[in-house]
């Protein structure tokens, strides 16, 4: 008898757990009498017949189907098992964890750059990470779990990537207020991304708790130009500045044709960034020469005010070294008039 009901039992759990895989649906031909529902941890449980969801588990553990869920099923609480005779109900296993997903741009996405002058606008890339966990059951059932076995973080990742482009020329447009350290805003620029997504993924069930943007990375020719106006000792001198980069593209073969053109997009980067760059030397230059002028007006006052007090401190003598008569503090010899200060 033992074997006989065995034979007509089955386990109704997550069979093959992966760690990426967001929900699992289990649909087997029918649920039989003596079944056991297995719940583990991080996992909960959807009863679905016909379409509908008939239940929610949440506590891990092993359950007997007929007496610890049925009765607590919608429309099928009431349900007998026959002998020979089961439930064709499908369940639902979700994954409850916080998932943690790596992006990346796939290919450079262009910036509008209006300060640049580039038609085109500045190409970047950018790499991060997301994460997010299910929100609404009723939701995911809806969207994805009805005509999806199985649902995982790499169908995620495609369904962000598909709207990622825009949102980063969106926010980086809107929060990025310094184009070559846009990593100065990324904070604001994430957050952004990060609202658009949620309300984007919540149509699923899903929500997005964390946008992070971890570097962003500028083409090879303008990393380059950042190092060499960072290093310019004359960056002040913008024509000085537009002749060496002329010079370095006809010496690399780029002064004709096409590279040309991305010459010329090069140099208008470069030119922005010196006169930055000179504009802020400029400030502190005439704050230097300021508090030298007035340095040195301080230094006359008291060069003044030094003398004065050296002219008051000489002693008029008592008596006259010529004659020898009384000087009572006159600046002459009342005797012969000898000058006596």
């Amino acid at each position: 008898m033992g074997l006989f009901s065995g034979q007509l039992s089955n386990v109704v759990g997550w069979k093959e757990y992966r760690d990426d895989v967001i929900f699992w649906k289990w649909s087997n031909d029918e649920i039989k009498k003596g079944s056991r529902l297995i719940i583990r941890p991080g996992q909960d449980a959807i009863f679905m017949y016909n379409g509908k969801t008939e239940g929610i588990f949440t506590d891990e553990g092993s359950f007997d189907i007929e007496s610890d869920i049925i009765p607590f099923l919608s429309t099928l609480k009431g349900f007998r098992f026959g002998f020979n005779s089961g439930i064709r109900a499908e369940v639902l296993f979700v994954n409850t964890k916080e998932f943690t997903i790596k992006w990346g741009t796939k290919n450079a996405i262009s910036i509008p750059a209006p300060q640049l002058n580039l038609p085109g606008g500045m190409p970047i890339r950018a790499f991060g990470t997301f994460s997010c966990k299910v929100s609404d059951y009723q939701a995911l059932i809806d969207k994805v779990a009805g005509v999806r076995t199985q649902y995982t973080t790499e169908d995620i990742k495609e369904r962000v990537l598909s709207v990622l482009d825009q949102l980063l020329m969106k926010w980086i447009t809107r929060e990025g207020k310094d184009m070559f350290n846009l990593q100065a805003n990324a904070y604001d620029i994430s957050r952004g991304i990060k609202d658009d997504l949620d309300m984007e993924l919540c149509k699923l069930g899903i929500s997005i708790t964390e946008f992070n943007i971890s570097s962003v990375t500028y083409p090879e020719e303008v990393q380059k130009m950042q190092t060499r106006a960072a290093s310019q000792s004359m960056v002040g001198d913008v024509g000085r500045y537009q002749q060496m980069n002329m010079a370095d593209a006809m010496l690399n073969g780029r002064g004709t044709g096409s590279g040309m053109a991305q010459n010329m997009a090069e140099m208008q980067m470069g030119i922005m960034m010196g006169q930055q760059m000179a504009n802020q030397m400029a400030q502190g230059m005439n704050q230097s020469s300021q508090m030298a002028q007035q340095g040195g007006q301080m230094n006359q006052m008291n060069q003044m005010q030094q003398n004065m007090a050296g002219q008051a401190n000489q002693a008029v003598p008592k008596f006259c070294p010529n004659c020898g008569t009384p000087t009572n503090g006159a600046n002459f010899c009342g005797n012969c008039g000898q000058k006596l200060v």
